[in-house]
């Protein structure tokens, strides 16, 4: 197959698909080398969006889907008779910020920040899939650690967690200069706070 052929093979695959796919997997379908796919979908990916369609497409790590534009959901909604989802609560936001900016963290290393239990806002966020387990520290009592997964990507509007807003210059400083040591109960690990929940949360939500 030529280059545009591919292409083509590569909406098709996505639009079959309905979910994201894998490189790799986009790989063995097309039967290219890793770095001749991902050139592939880029270039896919710069031509379709340029286009004037209803959906684009969008990558998420290392996996591309077709994904619908926002200013249409209420449409959407409407024919798929989806109620809209009851947003993230204040505790929840301020957890999946601290996890999100500080990954893979633990669930004592939130706890500590925000200075109450968390189990149970760390599995909601869980069943939401916006959090994920990412392994077990390699400490006594090997404590699982939690970070984001495509889903976030996905309802954050992002590529990947690079794209999270930067903590301005003067803050970094500051909080770099107050930058407080923690420790964990059952391992006694010292861990390091690089900022405050105030300001986790005032950079996740800023526009």
């Amino acid at each position: 197959m030529d280059n545009q052929e591919m292409k083509r093979a590569a909406e098709a695959i996505l639009f079959a698909a309905g979910d994201s796919v894998d490189l790799q997997r986009l790989t063995e379908a097309l039967e290219l080398t890793p770095k001749k796919t991902e050139n592939l979908m880029e270039e896919l990916k710069e031509e379709f969006n340029s286009q004037n369609h209803g959906f684009k497409i969008m990558r998420y790590d290392d996996s591309y889907q077709f994904v619908t534009h926002k200013e249409y959901q209420q449409q959407i909604r409407t024919v798929m008779d989806l109620n809209r989802k009851k947003p993230l609560s204040q505790a929840a936001m301020e957890v999946l910020s601290v996890i999100a900016y500080n990954q893979p963290v633990t669930k004592a290393f939130v706890e500590q920040i925000r200075g109450v239990d968390c189990s149970g806002v760390i599995g909601s966020l869980t069943v939401k899939e916006l959090v994920e387990e990412k392994g077990r520290l390699e400490l006594p009592g090997r404590p699982l650690l939690y970070g984001t997964t495509e889903n976030f990507l996905r309802c954050f509007n992002i590529s990947s967690i690079d794209e999270l807003p930067k903590i301005p210059e003067k803050e970094q400083k500051e909080v770099s200069e107050e930058t407080t040591e923690i420790q964990e109960v059952k391992d006694s690990t010292e861990e390091t706070i690089t900022a405050t929940p105030e300001e986790i949360v005032a950079m996740a939500t800023e526009e």
